[in-house]
């Protein structure tokens, strides 16, 4: 019998394989949140105007945005490729063998991780290359990467715990739009100071998006914000966690199906 370490080892190279081998699951989390970088910040570059705006760049401002669109393609990654295999029946293969239920969770996630912190790279070189210098510096693009990989586990758990809920690919592709419309009402656009409209603030401000956007908003404009930091962070845990165990709680059930 191999050991919990050896069994997430591979199942993480399999997840891994199996998700540079797609290219609708590498190049699109890559591209798409590019191409609406470019759009926003030729659209709404005027608001770099407003008295208050944190920078002159908006660019540098709506780069966190893809940081949280990479937590969206992570939900969709981890549940999607967990529902597939549950589909195939390889998940009832590998209830008649010795692995553990923790292993599997972990490697599935593997892929997703490693994905999170790629698309991380490749925001931080293009907006390097757009002209963006990061405020926190080094240490602050190492933060950024901690946090990508960390983002992609959180969001990716919740993936997984609908995959292994409803065994579907559809019900996990699902909530794509649902978790698109938390990012647009958020603090995506603009700050939340800055939103004149009572109910989009009120909406915004209850919005957990709105702190991930603005944890990482802090690393890129502002340098070390210790309170955005914290909260970004703490929600991120509270997410992983929550996801985590939901999805530790089902995958028995699963198994046993």
């Amino acid at each position: 019998m191999t050991t919990t370490f050896d069994q997430v080892g591979l199942l993480a190279r399999r997840s891994v394989l199996r998700t540079w081998r797609n290219p609708a699951a590498t190049i699109f989390p890559l591209i798409f949140p590019m191409l609406l970088l470019a759009v926003n910040s030729g659209g709404l570059r005027a608001e770099t105007h407003l008295p208050g705006f944190p920078t002159k760049s908006f660019v540098a401002f709506a780069l966190a945005v893809p940081f949280i669109q990479g937590a969206l393609f992570a939900t969709m990654n981890a549940g999607t490729d967990l529902a597939r295999d549950i589909e195939s029946g390889f998940m009832n293969r590998l209830s008649l063998t010795p692995l553990r239920g923790a292993a599997l969770l972990t490697g599935q996630l593997g892929g997703v991780i490693a994905l999170g912190v790629v698309q991380a790279c490749f925001y931080i070189t293009v907006g390097t290359i757009a002209g963006v210098r990061f405020a926190s510096g080094a240490a602050g693009i190492a933060v950024l990467l901690v946090f990508a990989a960390f983002v992609s586990l959180a969001f990716g758990s919740l993936g997984a715990f609908v995959a292994l809920r409803t065994g579907s690919t559809e019900s996990v592709q699902s909530l794509f739009p649902v978790f698109f419309v938390f990012l647009f009402i958020s603090s995506m656009n603009i700050p939340r100071n800055l939103i004149s409209t009572t109910w989009f603030r009120d909406a915004a401000t209850a919005n957990p998006v709105s702190y991930l956007l603005e944890c990482v908003r802090s690393l890129i404009i502002t340098g070390w914000n210790g309170e955005a930091l914290g909260l970004g962070f703490g929600i991120l845990a509270i997410i992983a966690v929550l996801g985590l165990a939901l999805a530790s709680l089902t995958l028995p059930k699963r198994l046993g199906r």
